[in-house]
């Protein structure tokens, strides 16, 4: 086991906090986003849980991120995953408005939590791997560090949505962004990205433009129901 005293254990550390505080910003949305249809008395329940599951689960994808992201095909999937989360989350936005509120479940959100967590971790935990420099005792402290940091910010984000509605729109168009980004990244489309790099940054703009239109029409297709 590494020496607390060593200075290469406790510098390894501080990376690999600071590597979750500056990539776990698109899953605090994720988790404010989701906890946000449930009972006040069980948001912070979905964010304790859907932190610590995200985590262990992140743990478990650092040992096989590597041999999962040379599997061509896997990322465009998770890239579709994450667009239709991110309409899913929006459509849930706008069933909150009404003046009945239907609350979700407690399952159904941190299953959300956990589909989104998979996708988005997949080319985070490499950088933590990295970091970590094969210590498991370095990824475990690291990511158990993390948790009360995404917990902090996703019970931020919650607040801020509530008094900002806006943010909901722009925490749905962050995971379309995300979800075009990832498409493009996949193995199967290395090629194609090394010779216009541009790609990226439009695939990822083209994903965040895509679930807020269908966001929206989805939204006022439900209101012409409803007036019908």
């Amino acid at each position: 086991m590494e020496s607390l005293q060593s200075a290469d254990f406790w510098i390894g550390l501080i990376k690999i906090v600071w590597i979750n505080i500056i990539l776990s910003g698109d899953n605090a949305v994720v988790i404010a986003m989701a906890a946000r249809s449930l009972p006040p008395a069980q948001q912070q329940k979905a964010v304790l849980l859907g932190s610590g599951a995200a985590v262990v689960l992140r743990i478990v994808l650092t040992i096989v991120a590597a041999k999962l992201l040379a599997l061509p095909y896997l990322q465009i999937l998770g890239g579709l995953l994450l667009l239709w989360i991110g309409l899913q989350l929006l459509r849930e936005e706008e069933e909150d408005g009404g003046e009945a509120k239907e609350y979700g479940t407690l399952l159904a959100a941190v299953r959300t939590i956990l589909l989104a967590d998979l996708v988005m971790s997949l080319d985070n935990v490499i950088a933590v791997a990295a970091a970590a420099q094969g210590s498991m005792v370095l990824l475990v402290l690291g990511l158990a560090i993390s948790i009360p940091l995404v917990i902090f910010g996703s019970t931020l984000m919650i607040k801020l949505m509530e008094r900002f509605p806006i943010i909901v729109m722009l925490g749905a168009a962050l995971i379309g962004w995300v979800g075009g980004e990832t498409i493009v990244s996949d193995v199967s489309l290395k090629d194609v990205l090394a010779a216009d790099p541009w790609l990226q940054y439009s695939a990822a703009a083209a994903g965040a433009l895509f679930v807020v239109a269908a966001g929206r029409f989805l939204q006022r297709r439900a209101h012409a129901g409803a007036g019908h």
